[in-house]
């Protein structure tokens, strides 16, 4: 007796067929429930759009259930046909063991969710549906294939399961225990914290503090060099994480580089927020933060004009700041640098789908009463944008496998998160990144408009080029609105954090110089020179020649009137942020 012939197209056809009338059933009864355009609501709708085109419809789900077969055939058959190859993606972290590949059960598992979700993606890719909500959705839908991937499932990953089998079980009991801790310390950790303390092995460039208010704590770091440029140096870090990303260990810290180069460095470490700052806004960062510790400088050193370098929001409260003393005629700044700062928000970045329109109505609605906004929320965000680097990633080593994280200070420094006055984190994402204030004249603060023209010093621009929080091409724009002022732009390799922590003392990585100033970011990057190792040594050339002439170190930090109170690195560091349930009632 022969086996009957399947039509196979036939079948597809009726199964997208059958799929469709649920799908308006599903619809029907969502619609019946529903009176707001949820998330939810706008994946339906592209679903809807994407069913009504029949054609297109049929020939996607023919394609994906033909793709189906053919890797349940080669399932069967324990064999590596060229239907499989064609669904295949270049090397995935996630899939790095060997019996993704070699034992057909998991190769099947995982070429199956890789087809599902390339079709899944095509979908939205498909719809009829404007542009930006496409992006919206494909980066959602995207974070949900990344969370259901079967790598992040204990039965579904080979190398858990040898783990267990190897260990006797006791992976998982590890795994537990390593759960348990991050529960109740309100965070996952993502390296061996036992191994890393602010004061004894980071953050322990020799220095004091030499001023404090309610706000900010003002580091002198002491001279190693018999002689120092006269113009000293302000660093301003970003108020949402601690200042020691830019003095880790004595292998890589910038601050420790700027001083063996002969500069007098200053430091502003931020206090996390607490209700005794709870209301303050913008202006008091740019008042009781820049320009008191620019004064405060000023009169250590007795230099007019201070250097001043920012990184990433700590660069947009110097520029802000900078443009207040403008107006007030106090020539303070020297010149200005940027580290992966962005004034135009035109393109903020992943980090725009995060922008809840409506969570930010609530915030604002607050602020009568001020509140804390928890860095934890902030961290969790950002590391939700590179979710399987930063979150499944050490769900599976730390959770299935039972593994202790590697010691890394930067993961260290990433967890060391620091809280934030709800008015300022308003601020910064209704007035900057929704609205992107600052580059169309509308910004007002402490009652001067803020018009990026009216910039003259030197500036200095570092980007990364793989920087998820700050895209190396908006950082490019600043060039457009500092027309003023002598510009250079320079690019790294690596992202946010590693590509401004790239050390002299290893010299890895490289670099890209342009001494001109195009139009647009690519056309700069076309006829960029690229060099090997630290920009670091790039920016201490392009600095050098605005510090001034030498002159014999201080034998002493600080002046009368600003004694030294306490070492490097002072208190303000060193304090944790709370627990996002306890901010929420600050």
């Amino acid at each position: 007796m022969s086996t009957p012939k399947i039509d196979f197209e036939k079948l597809f056809t009726d199964i997208a067929a059958a799929n469709k009338v649920w799908f308006n059933d599903l619809l029907n009864q969502q619609k019946s429930v529903s009176d707001n355009n949820s998330p939810g609501d706008v994946f339906l709708e592209m679903y809807k759009q994407f069913f009504d085109n029949t054609k297109t419809y049929l020939e996607s789900q023919q394609k994906f259930y033909q793709s189906q077969l053919s890797l349940w055939q080669s399932f069967i058959e324990q064999e590596k046909d060229q239907a499989l190859e064609e669904v295949k993606k270049p090397m995935d972290k996630r899939f790095s063991d060997p019996d993704w590949e070699n034992n057909p059960f998991f190769a099947y598992l995982k070429q199956s969710y890789l087809n599902m979700s390339n079709n899944l993606v095509d979908f939205i890719a498909k719809s009829d549906m404007d542009a930006g909500t496409k992006e919206r959705l494909k980066f959602f839908m995207c974070q949900y294939l990344d969370a259901i991937s079967p790598s992040n499932f204990a039965m579904t990953n080979p190398e858990v399961i040898k783990t267990v089998v190897e260990s006797n079980g006791m992976s998982l009991v590890d795994g537990m225990k390593n759960m348990m801790e991050d529960v109740q310390n309100g965070y996952m950790s993502m390296t061996d914290e036992t191994l890393f303390e602010v004061g004894k092995n980071l953050a322990i460039t020799n220095g004091k503090v030499i001023f404090k208010n309610e706000l900010i704590e003002l580091i002198q770091y002491a001279p190693t060099t018999a002689k120092v440029h006269k113009v000293p140096l302000l660093v301003v870090p970003p108020c949402i994480n601690k200042y020691y990303i830019l003095d880790l260990q004595q292998s890589n810290s910038l601050v420790k580089y700027l001083v063996e180069e002969g500069y007098t460095v200053y430091l502003i470490s931020w206090k996390s927020a607490d209700k005794t700052i709870s209301k303050f806004h913008w202006e008091e960062y740019a008042n009781l933060g820049v320009i008191k510790a620019l004064d405060v400088v000023r009169k250590i050193s007795g230099v007019q004009k201070i250097n001043t370098l920012g990184y990433c929001i700590g660069g947009i409260i110097l520029t802000t700041a900078y443009l207040l003393l403008q107006h007030r005629k106090l020539d303070w700044i020297n010149s200005m640098g940027h580290m992966t700062v962005m004034l135009d928000h035109g393109d903020p970045g992943d980090i725009k789908y995060f922008l809840d329109r409506d969570l930010l109505e609530l915030r604002e609605a607050q602020k009568h009463a001020g509140g804390v906004m928890s860095g934890r929320i902030i961290s969790q965000t950002f590391s939700a944008l590179r979710a399987n680097e930063l979150i499944w990633n050490y769900w599976i080593t730390k959770y299935l496998m039972g593994k202790t994280p590697q010691a890394f200070d930067i993961l260290y420094w990433n967890n060391d998160a620091v809280d934030l006055p709800v008015l300022m984190h308003a601020f910064l994402l209704k007035r900057l990144y929704i609205n992107n204030e600052l580059i169309s004249g509308k910004l007002v603060i402490d009652g001067v408009t803020m018009d990026l023209n009216k910039i003259t010093c030197p500036v200095y621009l570092f980007a990364a080029q793989k920087d998820h929080i700050v895209p190396w091409h908006s950082a490019y724009m600043t060039t457009k609105y500092v027309k003023n002022s002598d510009v250079r732009f320079v690019l790294g390799a690596s992202g946010h954090t590693a590509g401004v922590v790239n050390p002299v003392s290893s010299d890895k990585r490289n670099y890209w110089v342009n001494d001109k100033i195009a139009k647009t970011a690519d056309e700069w990057f076309k006829t960029a020179k690229e060099i090997p190792g630290s920009w670091w040594k790039d920016f201490s050339g392009w600095l050098v020649h605005l510090s001034g002439t030498k002159i014999a170190a201080p034998k002493t930090l600080g002046n009368k009137e600003f004694a030294p109170l306490v070492d490097a690195p002072g208190e303000y560091v060193k304090a944790k942020a709370m627990p996002i349930a306890e901010a929420h009632h600050v």
